[in-house]
């Protein structure tokens, strides 16, 4: 199938050529008319795939029908879970609209909100925005949802990783509840679907890959080495190998600037980006990355989603990721539209669980590599995902019946029986007199303590004589 045949128009076709794309992917073969049609899409499908033109291209062909925007409004919201994303998307809607009237700004925290203000005096159609900074500019009146027709939520499982899930639900009780709402991911877990019982109105779900899989295009392997002969192992790899772009996660922010820090005084240019970094060096370390400027890009899992690099050879994982998703999201970053890459990472036996739960989620054991001048003093262990395999659970005990019966054994019915009041066993009858009633109250009735009085203390230095 090509693009023609999806319903776009001829300004959209011509943008999309223009970027060397005849075939679409699958998510976008199945994503785009459905979109088309003003149906509820929740779309999963692997990194890299296509999912930001599977919803930017029919949004496009929308929105070139409509009439103009007013002042401080919107028709289309875009949330996005990072700053690099959104601005990604937001250069994604500039390429594909490059023919037509359609207008786009992103807005995200970092950096001055006036210039925001600003730009969305005049009226946007698509709005790309994460969701704290989007608040801001509400609350401040410069932008209004009251002419939202389309909500896309993009990376909404990051979304809640990193906490948004209450700053989405204020966005969504402020947006016009007639709309029609887009959730793309690269994967769906249980609280998304859970999120999406509310949002999405009889959803069509799209997955076009299974859950939490990697692409089949990423050649994946693991040295195992000792944690301090990691960066030095690293910059071995990158002389011997000749690698001129390379993006290396770490764990932590200040690892990733002792990596960097330690890879320029090897004479490998490297920069680092992560939360701590200023909007402005963020995004210069990026662009230089891209450009070739700089060989190496070490990043924090911040950069794990949403960043597009062109035939990205390699992904380095330095430190393995606590949770194993993220090492999916990690790798994504190479192997994309259907190129080749390879995803190296190095272990040492201090990871060996969170290496067992990757190679657990993937349903794949990573080949091992030692290199003779960094062999690790302690050895990772053999991996057998064969002990891993999902076990069959157990059926559930019946519950005991409500209703005791006396003729049932004990090993029938666990509840114990009633014990018989003594008045029950005893052979003499119980007396009502109210004599008796009298004496057994004065028997049972508390004994009164006595009254007692105590002299005062004397004070001074009077004595008796």
């Amino acid at each position: 199938m090509r693009f023609e045949a999806l319903g776009l128009s001829e300004p959209l076709l011509k943008a999309v050529a223009d970027q060397g794309y005849d075939e679409p992917s699958p998510i976008q073969t199945k994503g785009i008319p459905l979109v088309l049609e003003g149906e509820d899409v929740m779309a999963a499908a692997q990194t890299g795939t296509g999912k930001t033109a599977a919803f930017t291209l029919p949004i496009l062909e929308y929105l070139s029908t409509q009439p103009k925007v007013r002042a401080n409004h919107a028709k289309v919201l875009v949330l996005a879970p990072t700053r690099e994303l959104a601005a990604q998307i937001n250069e994604s809607v500039k390429t594909y609209s490059k023919y037509l009237q359609t207008t786009s700004a992103v807005v995200f925290g970092g950096v001055k909100i006036n210039p925001q203000m600003m730009a969305l005096r005049k009226g946007v159609d698509i709005l790309v925005a994460t969701p704290g900074r989007l608040l801001d500019l509400y609350n401040q009146n410069a932008v209004k949802f009251s002419d939202i027709e389309v909500l896309i939520l993009d990376e909404a499982d990051r979304m809640l990783d990193m906490g948004f899930i209450h700053d989405i639900k204020r966005v969504i009780s402020y947006l016009p509840k007639e709309r029609q709402t887009l959730m793309f991911s690269a994967t769906f877990s249980d609280d998304i679907r859970n999120l999406a019982k509310g949002l999405l109105k009889r959803p069509v779900e799209i997955s076009v890959t299974p859950r939490n899989a990697a692409a089949t295009t990423v050649e994946q392997f693991i040295y195992s080495v000792d944690k301090k002969q990691k960066p030095a192992l690293l910059a071995y790899l990158i002389k011997k190998h000749d690698w001129k772009q390379v993006l290396v996660f770490s764990r932590t922010k200040h690892g990733a600037n002792r990596l960097a820090k330690f890879l320029n005084g090897r004479e490998i240019q490297a920069s680092a980006i992560h939360g701590n970094k200023s909007q402005g060096a963020r995004t210069r370390a990026l662009a230089e990355f891209k450009s070739g400027e700089c060989r190496i890009l070490v990043a924090t899992d911040i950069a794990a989603r949403g960043l597009d690099i062109d035939q990205l050879p390699q992904v380095v994982n330095i430190d393995l990721p606590h949770v194993p998703e993220d090492y999916v999201h990690r790798i994504g970053r190479t192997g994309r539209a259907g190129m080749t890459g390879q995803a190296i990472s190095l272990v040492c036996a201090d990871e060996v669980k969170q290496l067992f739960a990757i190679e657990r989620l993937i349903n794949k054991e990573f080949d091992r590599k030692i290199h003779d001048s960094f062999a690790p003093v302690n050895e990772l262990p053999p991996s057998d995902i064969s002990r891993y395999s999902s076990r069959k659970k157990k059926p559930k005990k019946p519950k005991a019946p409500k209703d005791f019966d006396t003729s049932e054994s004990p090993s029938q019915n666990s509840r114990r029986p009633r014990r018989t009041p003594k008045s029950a066993t005893t052979d003499k009858p119980r007396s009502n007199s109210n004599k008796d009633k009298e004496i057994k109250s004065e028997e049972n009735a508390p004994k009164q303590r006595k009254k007692r009085y105590f002299r005062p203390k004397k004070t001074g230095s009077y004595k008796p004589s």
